[in-house]
């Protein structure tokens, strides 16, 4: 199975039949942008060119975590381009809604909702946003009303947050959007690979990251962990990759100390660059 990482937590599963992307982030508008609440509309050409050069052209579904524009700003136009349903929170589909996709291209899912699409069988469940910060405390407000692009960037209210757990015949996958965790809400969940969000971790104190990996990583026991909502997602698709600002987080920092976890543990670690494509 491949799976390509556009940086954020867009990640698209591709098993040679079906495509499925989870989360939906290409346009990637500034930090100035996203401060001053600036109205944005989707970069489509972006979005078209990420498709083109990414065979794009079997997309079923696209699943989005949460609604906060980072996960979910493109997901209308991938959707109308594809003619894939989107999935998520009652916040999500008003985003699609803004954007006039059609009602059958929209469905809404709670905790525990199971879905088969091809070979793959994707649960929802209910997760925790990272904790708020001074530019991100909407943590729980929704989005009530059809939200229309241009839309300033802090109009996608969090929704509410969700993990995927994705069997397959290949492979069992979870993805952790966020630095964050519901105590026992993994127990029994296993899986070959874990992308774990990671934003929030280089500032953890000891105690905070003990408990994140042992409510995540040491639940679910995978052979390989890929890190990810570790890059900057306030700088172009177009250009280098790179870690947050240091001001917010050092990087490096959440890199070594998810590593060394995963080394005394036996499980292997992998960075995955954005724009780039793996195998598991």
């Amino acid at each position: 199975m491949k799976v390509t990482y556009f940086g954020t937590t867009t990640l698209l599963f591709d098993d040679g039949k079906d495509q499925i992307l989870f989360d939906c982030h290409f346009t990637r508008p500034s930090l100035p942008d996203y401060i001053r609440n600036k109205p944005t509309m989707s970069d489509q050409k972006m979005v078209d060119r990420m498709f083109h050069l990414h065979k794009i052209e079997r997309l079923s579904a696209i699943f989005i975590s949460h609604s906060h524009h980072d996960h979910v700003m493109d997901a209308p136009y991938a959707a109308k381009k594809s003619g894939a349903v989107i999935y998520g929170s009652s916040s999500v589909l008003n985003v699609g809604r803004g954007q006039d996709v059609p009602e059958a291209q929209l469905k809404e899912y709670s905790d525990g909702s199971e879905y088969t699409i091809g070979d793959f069988r994707i649960r929802i469940i209910k997760s925790l946003h990272s904790k708020p910060t001074i530019l991100n405390n909407d943590l729980g407000e929704t989005i009530d009303a059809p939200l229309k692009q241009p839309a300033g960037l802090r109009e996608y209210k969090e929704g509410g947050s969700y993990d995927f757990y994705i069997e397959h015949p290949e492979k069992k996958v979870l993805i952790r959007p966020s630095f964050n965790y519901i105590e026992h809400q993994l127990d029994g969940i296993r899986a070959d690979v874990l992308f774990l969000g990671v934003a929030g971790l280089g500032k953890a104190d000891q105690e905070t990251e003990k408990a994140f990996f042992r409510e995540t990583v040491a639940k679910v026991k995978p052979g390989l962990v890929i890190p990810v909502h570790w890059d900057n997602f306030f700088s172009p698709l177009s250009k280098p990759a790179k870690g947050m600002p240091a001001v917010i987080e050092k990087t490096e920092n959440v890199f070594f100390r998810a590593a060394k976890y995963c080394e005394s543990k036996g499980i292997d670690f992998i960075v995955q660059i954005p724009r780039t494509s793996i195998h598991i």
